[in-house]
C-alpha cells in the first residue's frame, strides 16, 4: 500500500546475501514517482553521500520529485558516518533506502533507526531458487547460441539444496557449471557437482550447523588438530568468519571458563579483529585463537551452574530481595526497614555471617550438582 500510495518510508532492508534487497529496492524506485540514486558504502564515502543529497535537493525545488538514495552494505558507515543522513531525513530531502546484511539493533546508530522502518528479508524457497536457476540456465543457453531447454528439475533442485536460500549463489553455481560444460551436452548433476569440487565449497543451511557443532565439539574435547580442520571447511565454503568468532567467545566461557581466565578476552580480542580486518586476512587469527582454546584446561563450573540458577528461575517463585539487601536511597524506604543491619563487608576483618539469598532458598548450592 505504501509502495502504490507513493508514500514510501525510508527503510532499512535487512537479510543475507542475494535474498534480493538491491532488485527490491530498484522495484520500488520504478513503481513510485521517484528518482533513484544508487551507492555502496564499500566503494562510496560520505563526501559522496553529501553530493548526492545536494542533487536530491535542487530536484526537489526545480521539479516537486523526490529522490530515493539506495545505499548497499550501509553497515559499512559506522554510527558517526550515520549521523550525516539524520539532517536530510529530518527534512524529507531524501527517502534513505539502506540494505544491510548486519544485525541493524547492533550496526546502526539510534537516531537512524529511529527515522527508518526495518523489514528483515528470509532466505528464499528452494522452489524459487530452483525456478531462478532455472531462468539463468536459459539465459546462460540463449547468449550462448544454445537451445534454451533450461535445468532437469532435480538439478535445479539440487542447485536450490546447496544455494542456502541465495540467488546469487544459485546463479553463480549455473555459471560455474555451465562455463564447465562449454556448450558440450546438457548440464546435469555430475557436472554440478564437479565444477563445484573445482571451486570452491558450497553448503547448505543443515550442513553449516554441522560444521559449527563439530568445531566446538573438537574444541570441547581438546583436539586442536581438529578444530582447525572443521575451521577450514567453514572458511573455505564462504561463513562468515566473524560469526565463527562468535562461536569462539561463546567456547571461551562455556567449556574453559574459569579454568583459564585468558581463553575469553583472547576470543574477544579475534572477534574484534574479524570484525575489523575480515577475510582473507583474519583466517589466521581464528586459527590462532581456535588453537589456543582447543588446547586450554577445561571448566564447565560456572556454566553447570549457572544452567541450575535459571531452572530456579523458570520453575520457582520469584522470591523477594532480603530487606537488608535492598537499595535505600529515601528516607521513607529505610523507615519501612530497606538495608537495616546490612554489614558493609570491607569493614571487617573476618567473614560476615550474612544471608546473600532469599530465605526460601538459602540452602540451595548452585554448584553442586545435589542442590
Amino acid at each position: 500500500m505504501l509502495i502504490e500510495g507513493d508514500r514510501v518510508p525510508s527503510m532499512v532492508l535487512w537479510g543475507g546475501p542475494g535474498l534480493g534487497k538491491t532488485t527490491l529496492a530498484r522495484i520500488i524506485a520504478r513503481c513510485t514517482n521517484s528518482a533513484f540514486r544508487e551507492m555502496s558504502a564499500v566503494t562510496q564515502n560520505i563526501a559522496d553521500v553529501k553530493k548526492v543529497v545536494e542533487e536530491a535537493r535542487n530536484l526537489d525545488r526545480l521539479s516537486g520529485r523526490r529522490t530515493i538514495l539506495f545505499l548497499d552494505e550501509i553497515h559499512r558507515f559506522n554510527k558517526a558516518q550515520q549521523d550525516i543522513f539524520l539532517p536530510y531525513l529530518e527534512r524529507g530531502q531524501i527517502i534513505l533506502i539502506g540494505a544491510t546484511t548486519e544485525n541493524p539493533s547492533f550496526r546502526f546508530n539510534g537516531a537512524l533507526l529511529s527515522r527508518c522502518r526495518v523489514f528483515q528479508l528470509e532466505p528464499l524457497p528452494d522452489e524459487d531458487i530452483a525456478a531462478i536457476a532455472v531462468r539463468a540456465c536459459k539465459l546462460k543457453q540463449e547468449g550462448s547460441g544454445l537451445d534454451a531447454s533450461g535445468l532437469d528439475g532435480g538439478v535445479a533442485q539440487y542447485i536450490a539444496s546447496v544455494s542456502n536460500g541465495d540467488a546469487r549463489t544459485a546463479i553463480n553455481v549455473v555459471d560455474l557449471a555451465m562455463d564447465a560444460l562449454a556448450g558440450k551436452g546438457a548440464l546435469d548433476l555430475d557436472c554440478v557437482r564437479s565444477a563445484l569440487q573445482r571451486t570452491h565449497v558450497v553448503y547448505g543451511a543443515e550442513e553449516h550447523y554441522d560444521l559449527i557443532s563439530a568445531l566446538h565439539k573438537s574444541v570441547r574435547g581438546s583436539d586442536a588438530n581438529a578444530a582447525l580442520y572443521w575451521l577450514g571447511r567453514m572458511l573455505q565454503g564462504g561463513d562468515d568468519p566473524v560469526y565463527i568468532a562468535r562461536r569462539m567467545v561463546r567456547m571461551a566461557s562455556e567449556d574453559i571458563g574459569l579454568a583459564d581466565n585468558g581463553a575469553l578476552p583472547l576470543a574477544m580480542a579475534a572477534l574484534n579483529a574479524c570484525q575489523a580486518i575480515g577475510m582473507p586476512e583474519c583466517d589466521t587469527i581464528l586459527a590462532h585463537c581456535a588453537v589456543y582454546l582447543a588446547r586450554a584446561p577445561k571448566s564447565i563450573e560456572s556454566y553447570a551452574a549457572f544452567k541450575r540458577v535459571k531452572a530456579v528461575v523458570a520453575s520457582e517463585h520469584p522470591w523477594p530481595v532480603p530487606l537488608h539487601l535492598r537499595n535505600a536511597p529515601t528516607r521513607l524506604m529505610k523507615d519501612l526497614g530497606y538495608a537495616k543491619d546490612y554489614k558493609y563487608n570491607p569493614d571487617f576483618d573476618e567473614p560476615v555471617d550474612q544471608l546473600y539469598l532469599p530465605e526460601q532458598i538459602q540452602n540451595y548450592d548452585f554448584f553442586s550438582s545435589q542442590s
